[in-house]
């Protein structure tokens, strides 16, 4: 299977595997509420972004053990790591992939999410070649689901109460995106610029 070639530049930023040296950025994005809000866990202290960081940094290809690649979304104008981006592997067979975000609030709304997701999908779909990309979301979580229409997935579905996270039974919404329309997609930009 392909790799990608790091790190990965965009206009306003790089994608790059996680280091060590990434911790205190790791633990300043996750020790907040906002950023875990509709996550599975609660705001981390040092040691848990610590064991977390551990699990990233072994995620740099979908070929590997992990089957994930995450990786930290940084500033190209400051060298700050503003955020966490993945693509996980869910069938080889099926060519089946999906995406997850988080960035840190101080970064919200300059539309870096939406850059780093738009590498994403075209490392998912160019470099290994996979079908469908798709990504959830809690149904409370409107930025989040804001993103993922911005990168052209559709929303395929409600999954109603389909888990019970920090004592409320929360909805989850799928939203997906094929190769072709994201290639159609990627065509229609490139005919506009």
């Amino acid at each position: 299977m392909a790799r990608p070639t790091f790190p990965l530049t965009t206009e306003r930023l790089r994608l790059r595997p996680f280091t060590e040296r990434d911790l205190d950025a790791v633990y300043a994005m996750e020790r907040q509420p906002e950023v875990v809000r509709y996550l599975y866990w609660e705001p981390r202290t040092r040691d848990e972004a610590r064991a977390a960081l551990d699990r990233r940094i072994k995620m740099t290809s979908l070929d590997g053990d992990a089957g994930a690649l995450r990786l930290a979304v940084v500033r190209q104008d400051s060298g700050e790591l503003i955020g966490d981006f993945s693509l996980g592997l869910r069938s080889r067979q099926d060519r089946q992939g999906d995406i997850g975000f988080m960035f840190h609030p101080d970064h919200h709304g300059h539309g870096y999410a939406a850059e780093a997701g738009r590498a994403m999908l075209a490392i998912g779909f160019e470099t290994y070649d996979l079908h469908r990309i798709y990504g959830s979301c809690d149904a409370r979580n409107t930025n989040s689901a804001r993103l993922m229409e911005r990168l052209g997935m559709r929303l395929e579905g409600t999954l109603r109460e389909t888990e019970f996270v920090k004592g409320t039974w929360c909805d989850e919404l799928i939203y997906a995106i094929l190769a072709d329309e994201w290639r159609a997609r990627t065509r229609t930009a490139e005919a506009e610029a």
